[in-house]
This record gives structure tokens, C-alpha cells and sequence, in this order.
């Protein structure tokens, strides 16, 4: 007979196991927690699976993920990415690698408006890829910019992967926004300043636009920026600044941002009762998939806490010599390594949850954990043989595009996501100055408590008994 760890570390190992064979993630997580606690605990498991969905559920913190995710979606579809991409494009004509830098700068206020990397990916892939192929960009340039910018809405608030680790780890979300805010505007920037290095080094990369292409006049470029680029800026503006400053809790916020978002879309005649209900129907789905994987993570790591997994997990960690540094790397290092098979959802639900009771006795802020985890994050979507980003964008380029041509576009934008890590890490102050402004010491302003997960978020280490349910 397993011993109760034996049976929560095979538990584990099996969990893998399966999502390696592609079964669905919140329903392994559900099935193997349920079979194994079972087994750790008899019938009392059911009683768990009762009083953790409703946990779930009935989380504040969850609110706002339906909402920002009707936010993005009610954007993609009324066309605004592609008058914000067209009017970035006039106004960069002249700078180096205008047309890398016009696309980049396009996904990073876009991944403000919308978490879903997938979108933003496949809309840019219709959009800009096209006109870098027709301008004579390199195929691995264009193919890296787009991946690589699609993928900041994991960073850049509002983030749903900002929201779910904030549930996880019981961190503030209104912090980790605030945290998260300046690290992910200078990789963006980084990004930008790559695009413009490499046209300046080899043109032949990035050719300049010809002539014609760049003589438009300024009045047509303001014109334009008032008109795409400033409408959707300021409702982001409102969101993101009700949010920071304590005028709105992130579910309040999310909300207005609806509805600036259903006003936007009625504003440029790309408001019909079909899109509408298209909406509807990709946030419910994208909602339920977000609350299932939190069920089944929630019943997963309590039963693997009750087996003695986490304990030996956390035994095994002390008793290697390990200082904060070591212990960062390692962790890094790991989700790192993780996020080649696996999608930042199970990474974060799963696995995060172990390092988190560690990181008091390394002296680990765990506000400062989540913001280099969400960088590190960048790369499960740009680093084979996964890289999700990159199979979005193969789905819609042309068939002479190789999927090997853009794994390799991607490279240079996993070692510049490398360095702005190590920058967070050698100057902490790019990720604590932010949030020690606006708040100080507190876990928010008073205005955005209610929405800060309770002390501890869904993991538990323990789990003796059982409370009867009401």
C-alpha cells in the first residue's frame, strides 16, 4: 500500500502524463483529484468538490475576468485594431522598421484592451503580417514582432493571468496591476527599440517604406490618431486609472469598461445585435473555462496538500542549499522549462501553488514573484515545441510561411524577455516603485479592498478535517 505523499507525488506525475496526451486540463485536474482523494480520504472528497466549486463561484476576484474578457472581445469585432494599426502606421512612416514598430506598438495598447493573446495574434497575423511580407520584411522579423507583441496582454494590465495568480496566491490584483504596469510597458519598449536596432543594422530586414508610401500630410496622421489611436487610449486611460487609484474595484472598473467598449463600437458603425451575441457567446465560454480550471486546481491542490505532496515538495526544496538567488533561478528556471509543453493556465494553477509557500523562507515578495512569473510566461507562448503564439499565426499565414521560420522569428524576443527579467531582478524598484507610490504599505487603496483575495487565495497545505457543509 502507496504511503498518503507517495500517493499525492503519483498523483502529480500522472497529472502530466495525461495533459502530454492532450486530455482537457480542468477535467483532468477534477478527475485525478477526485481519484486520488478518494483514495487519501474516502467519501469526504465529494464534500470537497461541493464547498470548493461554491468557493470558486462565489469569488469577488473572479468578476472581472467575464467582464474584461467581453471588453476585448466586443473590440476585436468592431474593427478598431484595424484603424488604430493604420493610424500607428502613418505616423511611424519615417522611423526605421516604421512597419515592426507600427505592429508592436498596435498589440501593446491592444493587450490593454484585451487579455487574449490568440486574438490579438491571429488579428494581427491578418492585418500586419501581409502588408511586412509585401513590404520585403523578413519572414522571421515579422513573424517574431507579431508573436512576440501579441503576447504582452499576459503582462500588461488588465491581465486575466494577472487576475488568476492573484486569486492563487491571495496578492492584491489592484497591486500586481500597478506592479506589472512599468515592467510591461519597457518590454514593450524593448521590443520596439529591437525592431528599430535590426532595420537599422540590416536593412535589408526591414526595409523603409518607399517614398510615396511616407508622404502623408500631418494634418491626414493627426486626424487619424485622433480618431482611432486617442478614443481607445483614454477608455483604457479610465479603466486602468479608476482601477489604480482606488475610484473603482477592478469588477466596477471592468465594468465601465464594457460599456465604453459597446459605445466605442456604436461610435464607428461596427455595433450590430450579431457581434453583439457573438460576444456574449466567447466571454461565457472563456469565463466557464477560466472557472472549471479553477475548480479542478482548487480540489486538485488541496487533495495533494492532504497526501503530504506539498510537504515533500517544500522538504525537498529546504534541503537543497539555497540562498534567495538560487532560489529565484531555480524557480524561474523551472516554470521557465514548463512552459515548453505547457500553457501559462496550467503552469499557473498547478504548479505556481507549490512555490508559494516557500517563498517566506526565502524572503520572497510574492507581488514581486508574480511579475517576474508573468514575464517568464511570455516565453510558454513563444518557445517551442508548444508556443501557441506561433501556431495562431501559422493558422493564418501564407502557406510558404514555415512554422520552423517562425520559432525562429520568435528567439530573439525570448532572449530580450531573459533580459528584462534579470533588468526586474537587478533593479526591483522597476517592478515595488508603482505600487509603493500609490499605496504605500497597504494592499490597495480603500477604495479596491473588497476586490483583494482573501489571505492565503485557494491553495491550502493542509486539510485535516473537513467542515460539515451548511
Amino acid at each position: 500500500m502507496m504511503s498518503d505523499a507517495a500517493l499525492g507525488l503519483t498523483q502529480l506525475l500522472l497529472f502530466l502524463f495525461f495533459i502530454l496526451l492532450g486530455f482537457p486540463i480542468a477535467f483532468t485536474l477534477m478527475a485525478m483529484g477526485l481519484f486520488f482523494g478518494y483514495l487519501g480520504m474516502g467519501d469526504r472528497v465529494f464534500d470537497l468538490l461541493i464547498q470548493r466549486t461554491y468557493a470558486v463561484m462565489s469569488s469577488d476576484v473572479l468578476i472581472s475576468v467575464p467582464l474584461f474578457v467581453f471588453m476585448g472581445y466586443v473590440i476585436e469585432r468592431a474593427n478598431i485594431l484595424d484603424r488604430l494599426f493604420r493610424a500607428l502606421q502613418m505616423a511611424s512612416g519615417n522611423i526605421p522598421g516604421s512597419l515592426a514598430v507600427a505592429t508592436l506598438a498596435t498589440c501593446a495598447l491592444f493587450a490593454t484592451a484585451t487579455g487574449i493573446v490568440g486574438a490579438v495574434v491571429t488579428l494581427m497575423g491578418l492585418l500586419a503580417f501581409p502588408a511586412m511580407l509585401r513590404a520585403g520584411y523578413d519572414v522571421k522579423l515579422a513573424s517574431g514582432v507579431i508573436c512576440a507583441g501579441g503576447c504582452l496582454g499576459i503582462l500588461i494590465p488588465p491581465s486575466i493571468m494577472l487576475i488568476l495568480y492573484g486569486a492563487t496566491a491571495g496578492v492584491s490584483v489592484v497591486q500586481l496591476y500597478a506592479a506589472a504596469f512599468i515592467p510591461g510597458l519597457t518590454l514593450a519598449g524593448l521590443y520596439i527599440a529591437y525592431a528599430i536596432g535590426i532595420a537599422i543594422v540590416k536593412p535589408e530586414v526591414a526595409p523603409r517604406l518607399p517614398p510615396d508610401a511616407v508622404a502623408v500630410p500631418f494634418g491626414k496622421i493627426l486626424w487619424a490618431l485622433l480618431t482611432s489611436f486617442l478614443p481607445l487610449a483614454l477608455l483604457i486611460a479610465m479603466v486602468l486609472g479608476a482601477i489604480l487609484l482606488g475610484l473603482a474595484t477592478p469588477s466596477e472598473a471592468a465594468a465601465m469598461g464594457s460599456l465604453g467598449s459597446i459605445l466605442l463600437a456604436i461610435t464607428y458603425r461596427a455595433f450590430t445585435f450579431g457581434k453583439l451575441k457573438e460576444s456574449v457567446f466567447l466571454t461565457a465560454r472563456t469565463s466557464a473555462m477560466v472557472c472549471w480550471l479553477f475548480v479542478g486546481s482548487y480540489i486538485f491542490s488541496s487533495v495533494f496538500g492532504y497526501l503530504g505532496g506539498q510537504g515533500v515538495v517544500e522538504e525537498f526544496v529546504k534541503s537543497l542549499p539555497l540562498n534567495t538567488f538560487t532560489f529565484m533561478l531555480l524557480a524561474q528556471a523551472i516554470i521557465f522549462v514548463l512552459g515548453w509543453p505547457l500553457e501559462w493556465t496550467e503552469i499557473i494553477v498547478i504548479f505556481v501553488p507549490i512555490f508559494l509557500p516557500l517563498l517566506d523562507n526565502f524572503g520572497v515578495d510574492p507581488l514581486f514573484f508574480g511579475v517576474l512569473i508573468a514575464l517568464n510566461l511570455q516565453t510558454s507562448f513563444l518557445s517551442p515545441p508548444v508556443a501557441m503564439a506561433a501556431f495562431y499565426l501559422k493558422g493564418v499565414a501564407p502557406k510558404h510561411v514555415r512554422i520552423e521560420d517562425i520559432f525562429r522569428g520568435c528567439m530573439p524576443f525570448i532572449f530580450i524577455v531573459v533580459f528584462t527579467m534579470l533588468m526586474v531582478y537587478i533593479f526591483p524598484a522597476i517592478v515595488t516603485w508603482l505600487p509603493e507610490t500609490l499605496y504605500g504599505g497597504q494592499s490597495g487603496p480603500p477604495a479596491v479592498q473588497m476586490d483583494a483575495p482573501p489571505s492565503g487565495g485557494f491553495q491550502e497545505e493542509e486539510m485535516p478535517e473537513l467542515p460539515p457543509l451548511q
